[in-house]
């Protein structure tokens, strides 16, 4: 679809406000939009609403479920370091991935940026992240806003968030009130940090309206990557891995470790009377949790509260299943291992 071709104010735009802006901003996003299209997307980019047509062939009762979410102050880091071609996908991946843990495929995602300016190759640049995401996690990106605010936000500065709606069979929807005692927890390592406890990991460095000089100092802990480089490491779309898992191994109950961490998230899909016993041991924690609990003397107890520790996910599987499940998702190259077991009690998490 055209944009107003004749549309301009000069009003507005001494107010703030360039409307051409924004057309161009869409031309220049349309070739990863496009990346992005499935079976179901119809309509074109700058209709007022995104259109999408489901294909519900072999779903006798469908529901669809919804998430939604942003990238937090994790966006500091990349305003900061003017890199904005990964944020994009940490915000597909914060609301895919919850979709994911009901058992549903996503289906779609929209896009809502907020800016004090817009620059159009910069909004271009974040809108191709989105689209990778969703390349990552199958479905379509099939509309969006980019509102200018100035006066409100600096020049530079802008938010992001998305959503998304997938859908899932009535009889497939996972069942965590099933899990037992015995069952086994399946971990999914992280990519690092993700998108949760950057105000924590901002105060720790003090990063605020400039970066520390170290910051881009390289480090031997972290595989030769400046430390901004590896707070922007995107987080994990586990989408596909999953939905591959879901038809090979009874799944029970699937936990995304987001902001809270193991002690807030994964007691969320527990049903009354079972705790997940973690064994410590059995995780592989990046070199960066070990980084920020150092220079910020955080505890361990504290770290598995507030971030990660490199388990994205948890899938609880009947221990018949364990085996299975494991080379399954490490046949879509994910290195998943064990990570615990659920038993009685109501202590929620232990870690241990």
């Amino acid at each position: 679809m055209e944009h107003g071709k004749n549309s301009f104010s000069e009003s507005y735009a001494k107010a703030g406000v360039d409307i051409t802006a924004g057309y161009k901003a869409v031309e220049l996003m349309k070739s990863s939009i496009a990346r992005t299209a499935t079976d179901g997307a119809i309509g074109n980019i700058g209709n007022f609403g995104g259109l999408f047509m489901p294909d519900l062939a072999g779903i006798k009762n469908p529901v669809f479920v919804s998430g939604t979410d942003g990238v937090g102050t994790k966006l500091q880091i990349a305003i900061l370091l003017d890199k904005h071609d990964t944020v994009g996908i940490d915000c597909v991946a914060m609301c895919v991935n919850d979709i994911v843990c009901c058992g549903a495929q996503p289906l779609f995602f929209l896009d809502y940026i907020a800016c004090g300016k817009n620059y159009p190759e910069k909004i271009a640049t974040i809108v191709s992240g989105v689209a990778e995401g969703c390349v990552q996690a199958g479905c379509a990106l099939i509309g969006g806003e980019t509102a200018e605010h100035p006066g409100v936000m600096p020049p530079a500065e802008y938010d992001i968030a998305g959503f998304s709606v997938g859908v899932v069979d009535y009889n497939n929807l996972l069942k965590p009130k099933t899990q037992q005692a015995g069952d086994v927890l399946i971990g999914l390592p992280s990519s690092g940090i993700h998108s949760n406890g950057f105000s924590l990991i901002r105060k720790i460095y003090k990063i605020g309206d400039e970066l520390e000089p170290f910051i881009h100092g390289r480090y031997n802990i972290l595989d030769g990557k400046t430390l901004g480089e590896t707070l922007l490491t995107p987080t994990v779309v586990y989408v596909k891995p999953i939905l591959s898992l879901l038809r090979q191994v009874p799944v029970k109950a699937i936990s995304h470790v987001t902001g809270g961490g193991f002690y807030e998230n994964i007691p969320r899909s527990l049903p009354k009377g079972l705790t997940a016993r973690i064994n410590r041991n059995s995780i592989i924690t990046p070199p960066i949790f070990n980084m920020i609990a150092h220079d910020g003397s955080i505890s361990e107890r504290e770290m598995f509260n507030v971030f990660n520790m490199g388990v994205g996910m948890v899938v609880s599987v009947p221990q018949e299943y364990a085996d299975a499940a494991i080379q399954s998702l490490k046949a879509s190259d994910v290195n998943a291992s064990i990570i615990g077991e659920l038993i009685e009690g109501d202590d929620g998490v232990i870690i241990a």
